[in-house]
């Protein structure tokens, strides 16, 4: 797995922000169904990659970070699951 420079790969994702070794963002819906709904779509493809988020939910509200801990930074793997995240969140 290639660990990919932070700013860089943030460039590519709207409503990324990035630190050394991770990629974050907050999702905002319309309410709490919303919102679950979002994380159980995610989940689905989530496992099928064997790329796991770190994530938080109150109400409407998703908080993610990503990194892949094995390679110790951030892979295409973070990237690949921002871009799924992006587009299922409209």
């Amino acid at each position: 797995m290639n660990v990919l420079n932070p700013k860089e790969a943030v460039l590519e994702l709207q409503g990324w922000t990035g630190g050394d070794d991770f990629i974050t963002r907050v999702f905002k819906f319309d309410d709490f169904a919303a919102a679950f709904g979002f994380m159980s779509q995610i989940a689905i493809h989530a496992q099928a990659m064997n790329h796991h988020p770190e994530w938080y939910n109150v109400y409407n509200r998703v908080d993610v970070t990503l990194t892949t801990h094995e390679a110790g930074g951030l892979t295409q793997k973070d990237i690949d699951l921002a871009m799924l995240m992006n587009k299922a969140a409209g």
